[in-house]
């Protein structure tokens, strides 16, 4: 490997800064314990931050012998990632802000700085530049890797609270034996219909439902995808052995469906959801009747 970067650039001093951070793996672990960014996230001893600033500093050798120091994807930080990323989420719940982490992450740097001076105090001063150029590469491409990480984890738990918010969004309710509902509420979009679908399914199961109501009452509107998945939807559910009735079907809905040409003819729909509770249980050989004073009449 050419001692000088084909952009002129100094060359970097690898082996030493590796060196380095072995032989002070310690000293810098604890110096780092000190700081906001470990002690505030490893709470139940300050050898655990201790410890947990070792495994890092030996990932930075790592990185440092492969000389890849602004790699972010360097073999060498594959090790600590996940405890970068519980690093940052932590401090991120606690309210700071991705500034606020950063400079966090920035402030690891002047520790290890101050033992590197001190170690090469008798060095020539372009060797003492280039080892600092070097670490101080590194120590960045450290901050990068945790900030990718810790981004990507708040992503990622974005992402499981947004499917455990339909989930919630979609309740399927027992209705009677036999007969269970889904009441939706609000817009429909590809990924919810697809939820409401394995919903109503692991429920027609565990149930051992002979019927499903999807009542729409509370669905703005309906589009030609919003449609197609509620039609899957019920043959899905025929397949599995329950009938599917589609009710609160507003006349606006009705319109929109009728001007997009959609064929809901082999979809069994009712008014509202009592009338979809009305047929379902006539079909299982149940009748309503109203209580009166003078007595039950049938409805």
């Amino acid at each position: 490997m050419p001692e000088h970067e084909a952009d002129g650039s100094p060359h970097t001093a690898t082996p030493e800064v590796a060196d380095f951070l072995r032989r002070r793996r310690e000293q810098i672990a604890q110096r780092w314990a000190d700081e906001p960014l470990f002690r505030t996230v490893f709470t139940v001893s300050r050898d655990e931050a201790v410890e947990a600033g070792k495994a890092v500093v030996d990932a930075l050798a790592e990185v440092a012998d492969a000389g890849r120091v602004e790699d972010p994807d360097a073999a060498g930080f594959s090790g600590v990632r996940e405890q970068l990323a519980r690093m940052g989420t932590a401090r991120s719940r606690a309210g700071l802000s991705v500034t606020q982490v950063s400079s966090e992450l920035s402030a690891l740097w002047p520790p290890v700085e101050n033992l590197l001076l001190a170690d090469l105090v008798q060095a020539p001063p372009e060797q003492v530049r280039t080892c600092s150029i070097t670490l101080s590469r590194l120590l960045g491409t450290l901050r990068l890797v945790a900030m990718q990480t810790a981004l990507s984890e708040g992503q990622a738990l974005i992402d499981r609270q947004r499917m455990q918010l339909l989930e919630v969004a979609t309740p399927v309710i027992k209705l009677w034996d036999g007969i269970v509902a889904v009441p939706l509420i609000g817009t429909l979009d590809s990924a919810r219909s697809q939820v409401v679908m394995e919903t109503l399914l692991n429920s027609v199961v565990e149930q051992h439902a002979r019927f499903a109501i999807l009542d729409i009452t509370g669905v703005p509107t309906v589009d030609s995808l919003v449609a197609q998945h509620l039609m899957k939807t019920v043959a899905a559910a025929r397949l599995m052995g329950a009938e599917c009735v589609v009710s609160g079907i507003r006349p606006a809905i009705a319109q929109t469906i009728v001007h997009l040409g959609l064929d809901l003819g082999s979809v069994l729909t009712r008014a509202s959801l009592a009338d979809a509770l009305a047929y379902c249980l006539h079909q299982l050989g149940t009748d309503i009747v109203d209580a009166t004073p003078g007595g039950a009449n049938p409805r």
